[in-house]
């Protein structure tokens, strides 16, 4: 079935009171992620909008063979970034489990991290396993597949629950490739994930024929800009929504979206 998603506003302490338009934080709340709710036509992706006011955790997520059903690959795209915002995934050089577990501890993880500078039109993929974190003043949409498991290894000393051992048993001490990292043209059409759990594209104006193979059954439609319609309905930037086939999707000229659908 067609129709947009519901939101859902998710406060975090490192999130922002005050967000980018076309969101609004509730009064007095510090909001860090904008969920639209998977519907049981695809349960498997969850799309979110992510604003850093103050860094997140150092973090690491399990594949689907280590933790079956509770896998999460996922990936980034940033829409805006302040001077000098940067996101940290894999480590300047190979770590033992050993040393990331005394760096958690003792809070130099951090600084064996590589911290990638962010700007607009970067789109990075975080495969399971891949140490991550992101610093304040970004703005980014993420696809991912629909989990909530998180193991936090650091905090900056903030008062939540931490899963060493958990993280441990699935974080890679290794360096973050150049391939999963690029720069979006800001024109044109570009894949952005091929698998193996979802596939991710950018369409500006209606998909070639090579492309629109790709995806059968039904899809997630997140727009960019410009005019974009599903089943007739019009669709903002802010949203977004379902399409039961990509026949329902119409963009008008120079219009663009991110569409998502499970692998």
């Amino acid at each position: 079935m067609s129709g947009l998603l519901p939101v859902r506003m998710v406060e975090r302490p490192w999130g922002r009171r005050e967000l980018p338009a076309p969101f609004v934080a509730p009064e007095g709340q510090t909001i860090g992620e904008v969920w639209f709710e998977p519907q049981p036509s695809l349960p498997r992706l969850l799309v979110k909008y992510i604003f850093t006011g103050e860094k997140l955790s150092v973090q690491v997520h399990p594949s689907n063979a280590q933790l079956p059903g509770h896998g999460k690959e996922e990936c980034w795209l940033v829409i805006a970034a302040e001077p000098q915002a940067r996101l940290g995934i894999g480590f300047d050089a190979p770590l033992t489990a050993e040393a990331m577990r005394a760096a958690a501890l003792d809070g130099s993880i951090e600084q064996l991290m590589t911290w990638h500078p962010a700007q607009a039109g970067d789109f990075f993929h975080i495969p399971p396993g891949t140490v991550h974190a992101i610093g304040p003043g970004i703005s980014l949409v993420e696809v991912q597949q629909n989990s909530d498991v998180t193991y936090r290894l650091y905090d900056y000393g903030r008062p939540r629950e931490l899963h060493l051992e958990q993280g441990m048993a699935v974080a890679k001490g290794e360096t973050y490739p150049a391939s999963s990292m690029f720069h979006v043209p800001e024109t044109g059409s570009v894949t952005l994930v091929d698998g193996p759990n979802f596939l991710l594209d950018r369409i500006e104006g209606m998909p070639d024929a090579e492309l629109a193979s790709r995806y059968t059954g039904p899809l997630l439609v997140i727009p960019r800009g410009g005019e974009i319609r599903v089943g007739g309905q019009a669709v903002a930037v802010g949203e977004c929504c379902e399409a039961a086939s990509l026949d329902e999707l119409a963009l008008g000229d120079g219009a663009q979206a991110l569409i998502a659908q499970p692998a």
